[in-house]
């Protein structure tokens, strides 16, 4: 069955793959630079790789984007702080590759080719990996293959895997049992997750749970954040500051009229919203709902500031540090497609409130479990559960402490995963 499963992968699945790609490069600016990306990249990369310290170990790190590899980062700079080692980072798409080429703790920054056998071949006797991460889900079959053939250790690290997954599925359950078995070691985030793995009739040696370093991550990012200094000192002092963060306009839609009504009779809650979207026609809709009841201004002219209630956000890449200045947070996106990332605003010790599509996030179901979090339903409850935490400080202050408990109990993955990576080195 095994082989039956190699040769449709290798010769139905893949050459569909490969060519539906293609076409779609055609129609789509990002899919067409990635081709053309990954190309230029193969033809460069073996003058990299010689460029490389012999003396040192090469150790490579793959994630499929940009988010997968944040939860990289924590691991990678601690190898590249405490060992002597070459670090290779690859990405899959696009956005991941673009927007890291300048990463300061690599050495190289580059593509996974498409899983060929002679692409996987070809790249791994230029790369020539020591040890193999890849992060969270993004694994490739031939590359695996021909990892595991050439005796490369392989890890598969911050690894999840649901209950009700299509790759426990008739033939897929049975490849993909093929494929975890060439791994070396499968570090999880949760028992849940070491759980659903071992239904694949894995070794339990090889399933370990070490947590997830997203929490590392954010903890790390929240203590620079601190010193970027968005607002002039003691702007908020004696005010109480509420951050609508990647907010849509179905959140804003539920939650602006229930801030409105508080605010107009609270004249110490200050609101700033960071919309998932910040564009002219969004920061203009949103300051023709909120005045004339409450004046407004854009973040890009807090050089004027003159006490205005309400700051639009229009910049992106700070939100973790607005985070900082608020009381309490309102996550957006749960009144689209799932919400955003909750930990940002929790690191800071502040309650967490979402919409009612939060299924994509297991630490939100965390977190409310927990007792740091509300959902958020109605326009009324909205209002009922922000005057709450308005007016009773003890109450705000509780679920405030909760959910930064939450994240630091949760922090320490990257120790362990640092620890299992030096292992085999």
């Amino acid at each position: 069955m095994i082989a039956i499963t190699r040769f449709f992968y290798n010769y139905v699945f893949l050459p569909l793959f490969i060519s539906a790609l293609y076409l779609l490069s055609f129609f789509n600016d990002k899919v067409k630079r990635g081709f053309n990306e990954r190309e230029s990249e193969r033809n460069e990369l073996p003058d990299k790789i010689n460029a490389l310290d012999k003396r040192r170990k090469n150790i490579w790190f793959h994630s499929s984007s940009l988010g997968e590899f944040e939860q990289a980062k924590p691991i990678i700079e601690k190898l590249w702080n405490e060992e002597n080692v070459n670090i290779i980072v690859t990405f899959f798409s696009p956005s991941g590759y673009e927007n890291s080429i300048k990463y300061p703790y690599a050495n190289i920054v580059t593509y996974i080719p498409l899983d060929t056998k002679a692409r996987c071949k070809n790249f791994v006797e230029t790369i020539q990996p020591d040890t193999v991460v890849f992060m969270r889900y993004d694994i490739w079959p031939n590359m695996v293959f021909e990892l595991s053939e050439k005796e490369i250790p392989i890890l598969l690290v911050d690894a999840t895997m649901r209950k009700g997954s299509p790759r426990k599925i008739g033939f897929s359950n049975k490849f993909h049992s093929h494929i975890y078995k060439k791994i070396n070691k499968i570090l999880t985030v949760s028992e849940e997750d070491r759980k659903n793995f071992l239904e694949f009739d894995l070794d339990e040696n090889k399933v370990v749970i070490v947590g997830d370093t997203r929490f590392d991550r954010v903890y790390q990012k929240s203590i620079v954040a601190k010193d970027k200094k968005l607002f002039s000192e003691n702007i908020f002092s004696g005010k109480k500051v509420i951050v609508l963060g990647s907010s849509w306009p179905a959140d804003e839609e539920v939650i602006l009229p229930a801030l409105l009504k508080i605010m107009t009779k609270s004249p110490e809650v200050i609101l700033i919203i960071a919309p998932h979207e910040p564009t002219i026609q969004h920061l203009e809709k949103l300051e023709g709902q909120i005045s004339p009841e409450l004046d407004t201004i854009r973040f890009s002219y807090m050089n004027n500031y003159q006490n205005q209630r309400v700051i639009l956000i229009n910049s992106i890449g700070i939100l973790l540090s607005l985070y900082y200045y608020a009381d309490i947070a309102y996550v957006g996106g749960g009144f689209k497609q799932g919400i955003h990332n909750v930990l940002e605003p929790a690191v800071y010790g502040i309650p967490v409130l979402f919409g009612p599509k939060f299924q994509n996030s297991q630490e939100a179901f965390s977190i409310i479990e927990e007792g740091g979090a509300r959902v958020i339903h109605t326009k009324k409850e909205a209002f009922r559960i922000l005057k709450k935490l308005f007016d009773d400080d003890d109450y705000r202050k509780n679920l405030g402490n909760i959910s930064a408990q939450y994240v630091k109990k949760n922090t320490g993955a990257t120790a362990k995963i640092f620890e299992e990576i030096v292992s085999y080195l």
